[in-house]
This record gives C-alpha cells, sequence and structure tokens, in this order.
C-alpha cells in the first residue's frame, strides 16, 4: 500500500473544458447581438445563457478540492469544501455499497456505505460547517428506507428534522448540530445498514471497485498492526 492514495472526484474533472466553453458561449453570443440581424436576437440569448451556465459550473468545480479522498495508513479523510471528516480503520466495522428496496426488488445504490464502531471520534473532529452540509445531503437517503414514514408514523417532512440531543453508549449527551448528526446516521444505519456515505461522483471508479479497494487498505493496515 502506497504511503497515501489521493482519489479525484469525477465531478472534478474537465474544469478548463467547461470554463472554454462557457467564454466561447459568452464571445458567440457577443458576436451575434454585434453583427448579425435582429431575428437572431434569441441565438444570441442561448448562447449568452449556455456561457454564464457553464462558467457557473466550472466555478463549482474550480471550488472543490483537488482531491476528494485521501487513504493513509491512518484513516480514510473525505475533503469537502466545507472541510473534512476522518475515520480511523479501526472504526470501521463494514464497507459496502448499499442497497435499497425498489419495485419490491433490491437495487444497487450509487454510494459507498461505511459503518462505524464509535461515533465519537468522528462527531468531535468533524468541522460544524461540514456536519450541516451532510445532513442536507443525507436527506434524500431518507427516502430509500423501506417506508415513507418512521416507525412512529410520523410523516416523512417530520421525519427530515433531528432531535438536537442523543445519548451516546457511555452515557455522554450531545447536543446541538453533534446531535442531530448523530441522530440522522443512527437512523440512516437502522434503513440502509450504514452510517456515512460516499457518491460515486466523488470517485475516479465505479462503486463496487473502490469498496474493493478500502478492504484491502483496511486489511493491509490491520495485518501489518498484528
Amino acid at each position: 500500500m502506497q504511503d497515501v492514495i489521493q482519489i479525484r472526484a469525477a465531478a472534478k474533472r474537465n474544469v478548463l473544458t467547461t470554463s472554454m466553453f462557457g467564454v466561447g458561449g459568452l464571445l458567440l453570443g457577443a458576436a451575434i447581438f454585434g453583427w448579425l440581424p435582429k431575428s437572431f436576437f434569441l441565438a444570441g440569448i442561448f448562447a449568452t445563457s449556455a456561457g454564464i451556465v457553464a462558467l457557473l459550473i466550472a466555478w463549482f468545480k474550480f471550488r472543490e478540492p483537488i482531491f476528494s479522498i485521501e487513504l493513509s495508513h491512518d484513516s480514510i479523510c473525505y475533503q469537502h469544501r466545507k472541510g473534512q471528516w476522518y475515520v480511523n480503520w479501526d472504526n470501521i466495522q463494514r464497507i459496502d455499497v448499499p442497497r435499497a428496496h425498489r419495485d419490491l426488488q433490491l437495487e444497487d445504490l450509487s454510494l459507498v456505505g461505511i459503518k462505524l464502531k464509535d461515533y465519537r471520534p468522528f462527531l468531535t473532529t468533524t468541522p460544524i460547517r461540514l456536519m450541516i452540509h451532510l445532513l442536507m445531503e443525507q436527506r434524500p437517503l431518507l427516502l430509500l428506507g423501506d417506508k415513507a414514514e418512521n416507525a412512529s408514523g410520523e410523516s416523512f417532512s417530520n421525519d427530515l428534522v433531528e432531535d438536537d440531543k442523543h445519548k451516546l453508549p457511555d452515557g455522554t449527551i450531545l447536543t446541538g448540530i453533534q446531535a442531530m448528526l448523530a441522530n440522522r446516521m443512527t437512523k440512516l444505519r437502522q434503513r440502509l445498514g450504514y452510517d456515512l456515505f460516499i457518491s460515486v461522483s466523488e470517485l475516479d471508479r465505479s462503486e463496487q471497485d473502490f469498496v474493493q479497494l478500502l478492504r484491502e487498505c483496511q486489511e493491509y493496515v490491520q495485518n501489518k498492526v498484528k
């Protein structure tokens, strides 16, 4: 295993190409407005709009870290513009592709799921800004459980709101955003079997291949410790 394996997100690719397309759209729009008859006005609007959209997409791509994930001998590090989270290999219980019921059949999701042994290290080291992002990002996953309603019969809209208190197994009481994320992780574990999820758009390979890579890294580290 290398000292550090760096994963570049698929969504990060083609920043330069997208930027060039955006600039080209703006130049084309300007040329249409300046040199062609008024009957081409709508074509100019379309070219200009396409150029602006392309530049916005390129800007959002550019803002993301160069590498979305780094695998070291100690941990998995997920990198986002709002912060980073770390999970040590010895705190991982299971890694796999989550599955959900769709039309009475189980289907693999375009995600990699990670089940933790202990929430505390993750919750105490992850920045609050990133926690808030994860809470928002994970909302659609609540729809992928077996039911659109939770066990207490609450509506899905109520299910999106997490309690701001959470009790860890050792009796520690978490409050605020930490507690809300812990409750969300618990809920997703009950429904999908995992606590953390990495989208295939954050990877440079398929979700199955990435799961295999993570398992190999974890096995290597565990064998090295022995």
